[in-house]
């Protein structure tokens, strides 16, 4: 098989017989060129969008819910409805102890306070955390350092500030580690500066400053403003975050039934739709591209069908002359083979270029929507073994219909 391959009169056959009708040949590939081409560039389109959200949470800790008090709805225990509920640290310990599932509970704290820097001065939005923080929810540090237990512990005056901060209270190009600002007329040492733009869920922040130091200058006492609870990555967020509100409730003394004390937010719940839609997606980029090559490729069976019947008489004479039923198969099976795989890296080339040019056009920047659309080495692959399969298999086709014909039928054929 291999010499017939290398066979200079095999190719030669090849390419008469598509010189003959090029336009026809040509049109016949566009199918298959236009299958794999849909297969390269959704798939590459896909891997982009996962690339770019993959990017937003890729330092997030995605399996996590974000709880927080509000107001109750249903009266319960000489309590009226409308009571306000406040979380507490105890809450949060207790959380974390007794709900099963949790890897980290987070609580936060946070107030719109007046800033100042010298003449410059702006209100700002300034939460109270711990160190823990940056591992959940990791902010890229431009500068500096972020809150480390030595600053909770001694109540450190210590903060961590953002790049639109900086710009409103700074000069441009002046280095603001080791300044001080001013916060409700207390001065903070600036440690830290962060890129403004990195993911951060629930309320944003402009000012990060120690938990404790916060608790302490607006005398929040054991008060907190919301919790964010992380589950361990094979435990339900969803069944987390139902028991952590029924515990809250009895900790609280709120009926079992009321929906309207607890807010919460379910990051884990949102991130596994998205991520079940670009799954969904990939399943139907591989359902459409497949679909259409195999209707590429039958096209091209179609037109072999009809080279065949053009090439009776050539392929009588060739019986009449010792070709035997498997060598006029194997020529008309690698025919069809060429002409799939010619059209397939076509196809494959140009989809490269329509990924390139996404990269150069949604690509670039923090905020773009495609990041480094591509596809692997190995889909290439897998996608060249579909065509080289589909080939053959639609090549039998005119193959046999080519050696169910009689060589003295054919050689009567006018």
């Amino acid at each position: 098989m291999f010499r017939f391959l290398i066979d200079r009169d095999t190719w030669q056959e090849v390419f008469d017989s598509f010189s003959k009708n090029k336009l026809r040949s040509i049109l016949t590939m566009v199918g298959v060129w236009w299958g794999i081409l849909l297969l390269i560039g959704l798939l590459g389109s896909a891997r982009g969008l996962e690339n770019s959200f993959n990017r937003l949470f890729g330092d997030f800790a995605t399996n996590s819910v974000f709880v927080w008090g509000q107001s109750t709805s249903k009266p319960f225990k000489g309590f009226q409805e409308g009571k306000q509920v406040n979380l507490t640290l105890s809450d949060a310990k207790k959380v974390e102890e007794n709900v099963v599932g949790i890897e980290f509970v987070l609580p936060r704290s946070q107030q719109s306070t007046s800033v100042t820097k010298n003449f410059l001065s702006g209100n700002f939005q300034m939460a109270g955390d711990y160190p823990l923080l940056d591992k959940l929810q990791k902010k890229k540090l431009i500068s500096g350092r972020f809150i480390n237990q030595n600053d909770i512990e001694g109540k450190k005056k210590i903060a961590i500030i953002s790049e639109d901060t900086y710009k409103q209270l700074f000069e441009k190009d002046h280095d603001p580690i080791g300044e001080y600002i001013e916060i409700n007329g207390i001065n903070f040492k600036v440690v830290g500066m962060f890129e403004t733009g990195n993911m951060n869920m629930g309320p944003s922040t402009d000012i990060h400053i120690p938990f404790t130091t916060f608790q302490q200058i607006y005398n929040r006492g054991d008060r907190i403003g919301w919790m964010m609870i992380t589950g361990k990555p094979e435990y339900d967020i969803k069944q987390i975050e139902e028991d952590a509100k029924l515990l809250l409730k009895n900790l609280n003394n709120i009926h079992p039934d009321d929906t309207q004390a607890f807010g919460s937010f379910n990051l884990g719940k949102e991130f596994k739709k998205v991520t079940g839609f670009l799954t969904g997606m990939q399943f139907l980029t591989w359902f459409v591209g497949i679909a259409t090559l195999i209707a590429g490729v039958f096209a091209i069976g179609n037109i072999l069908l009809i080279t065949v019947k053009e090439r009776t008489k050539e392929i009588g004479v060739r019986r009449a002359l010792g070709a035997t039923p498997f060598e006029i198969k194997r020529q008309i099976v690698v025919e069809a083979v060429f002409l799939t795989l010619v059209a397939g890296v076509f196809g494959i080339i140009t989809g490269g270029w329509i990924l390139i040019a996404l990269d150069h056009f949604f690509g670039q920047g923090p905020s773009a929507a495609i990041v480094n659309a591509s596809v692997s080495i190995a889909v290439v692959f897998v996608a060249l073994i579909i065509l080289v399969v589909l080939g053959t298999l639609i090549g039998l086709i005119p193959a046999f219909k080519a050696t169910s014909i009689k060589p003295i039928e054919a050689l009567r054929e006018e």
